[in-house]
């Protein structure tokens, strides 16, 4: 049957269309979402029977066991064909029960009437043969969210070198969103990007030759950063809060934390320059 079938008719339901009445029950309102769609990640067996036909329902009984054992190879849409007369016409269907496998949005193969279960099981490890690899995807394999809009912008800002206009969106996500760890880390990392990018060298020989000068230090601890060269930087900062008190050693203490910030907690060098820091102060 494949190919033989216009389903595109069946996109849009009509108004007014029953909602569906159980996991494995399709109507025409959501034929679309549960057969069409989804026959491009795991083949779907359309099975139409009546209510008015014990046979056909026995059938479909049969599918919804077998469907529960098939672990997610493929699913079933049990449509009642007299209250849904649209999709039993788009497949031609001239007896009840017929059961369709639709894959890629396009009817594979198909049976009409009761089988014993051998049978139905044959024919659909079959039809999940014939579709293996073919398909979009595991639809059980976890799938990645969405990209958030902010973010991507934030980012196209950072790529084109304005960091004052990414630091501004993730300003932005922050305020919308306190909670928001990974804008909070971006936020850090760009700020001290803006701070750190456009101090001289020279800061470090400079803060070297004026110990008490706690500007310098500053200075001279972001541009080691910068450098990559954090257990500098952090030193640097932790023996000027050991030769310092009051304001200056809480400016001096809070940009520390902020430089520790700027890494995972768990990393051995923020371990160490965290007791260091615990030292210096009791």
């Amino acid at each position: 049957m494949s190919g033989a079938v216009d389903l595109s008719a069946l996109k849009q339901p009509p108004a007014g269309a029953p909602a569906a009445a159980g996991d494995h029950t399709v109507t025409e309102a959501d034929f679309e979402t549960k057969v069409l769609r989804r026959s491009a990640q795991v083949p779907v067996v359309v099975a139409l029977y009546s209510q008015r036909s014990p046979g056909s329902i026995e059938l479909v009984q049969l599918l919804e066991r077998l469907v529960g054992e098939a672990d997610g190879t493929w699913e079933l849409a049990a449509v009642e064909a007299e209250s849904n007369m649209r999709i039993a016409q788009a497949f031609g269907v001239q007896g009840i029960p017929t059961v369709i496998a639709v894959a890629g949005g396009q009817p594979l193969a198909d049976f009409q009437g009761n089988q014993p279960e051998a049978q139905v099981s044959q024919w659909l490890a079959a039809v999940v043969q014939a579709v293996e690899g073919k398909l979009e995807g595991d639809p059980s394999a976890p799938q990645e969210p969405p990209a958030d809009p902010r973010f991507a912008a934030a980012e196209a800002l950072l790529e084109q070198g304005d960091l004052a206009g990414a630091e501004s969106a993730y300003e932005s996500i922050v305020e919308q969103e306190p909670g928001n760890s990974e804008a909070k880390a971006a936020l850090r990392q760009v700020k001290f990007l803006r701070r750190a990018q456009n101090l001289p060298e020279s800061a470090i020989a400079t803060a070297d030759a004026d110990p008490g000068n706690v500007a310098a230090a500053l200075d001279a601890a972001d541009v080691e950063l910068f450098q990559q060269q954090p257990e500098a930087a952090f030193d640097r900062l932790i023996a000027l809060v050991a030769r310092t008190a009051g304001d200056e050693r809480t400016t001096v203490r809070t940009r520390l934390l902020e430089l520790f910030e700027l890494f995972d907690q768990a990393e051995p060098f923020v371990v160490a320059a965290r007791r260091k820091l615990a030292t210096a102060l009791y």
